[in-house]
């Protein structure tokens, strides 16, 4: 089924008996796609004509859903044997926001998830970290373990000079503690960087 399908199904819940195709076209012409649709502000898609509260709350339950599903598949489990689902939960959860958001996934000593925390939102293209507040939720949590996943709504993953040296000073602080930093992923529209996997860690 078609995009612009769903989108009409969700927008009938909504509107019922109306013919809701030229607002689903203008969603779409809009915001791009269906994940951007979903993912869009209450304040932005208030401002497309024919937008009211009943189309907002039913988006905006979708993408609930969309993201507490994708969640389901690597909470409890062992991230390192769910890794493609962990990095679908990231896209479905952050890679259409619109300012840079920082979550902090915290891991038992097997690796698995015990909690997944937003511990900052910025600006288009910075989010501001303390190290020590990331730390000490982790010692608060007894997580053994993080990754440090954040957006860049830009699209473009590729790692900046701020996020190379933050990494580095949470690094550095997580092993005086003990604890181990698995990885940061930066979380563009379509793909991610792993600094891992760019052996920046």
């Amino acid at each position: 089924m078609p995009d612009y399908e769903l989108l009409e199904l969700l927008l009938f819940r909504a509107i019922p008996r109306q013919d809701v195709k030229p607002l689903a076209r203008r969603l779409l012409d809009t915001f791009g796609d269906l994940a951007a649709t979903v993912s869009a502000t209450p304040a932005r898609l208030s401002r497309v004509e024919g937008v009211g509260q009943a189309v907002i709350t039913e988006l905006k339950l979708a993408e609930a859903m969309a993201t507490r599903l994708s969640r389901a598949r690597v909470l409890n489990r062992p991230i390192i044997s769910s890794w493609q689902a962990l990095l679908d939960y990231c896209h479905t959860a952050m890679s259409h926001r619109e300012t840079e958001h920082l979550r902090v996934l915290f891991l038992d000593r097997k690796n698995t998830l015990i909690a997944d925390e937003e511990l900052g939102r910025g600006t288009v293209d910075h989010v501001p970290v303390y190290p020590r507040e990331v730390l000490r939720r982790a010692l608060d949590l007894n997580a053994s373990a993080l990754i440090l996943v954040h957006n860049h709504p830009s699209g473009d993953p590729t790692p900046s000079d701020a996020d190379i040296t933050m990494t580095a000073q949470i690094q550095t602080a997580a092993q005086a503690l003990g604890l181990t930093l698995h990885d940061h992923l930066i979380i563009g529209k379509s793909r991610e960087s792993s600094f891992r996997a760019l052996g920046l860690l």
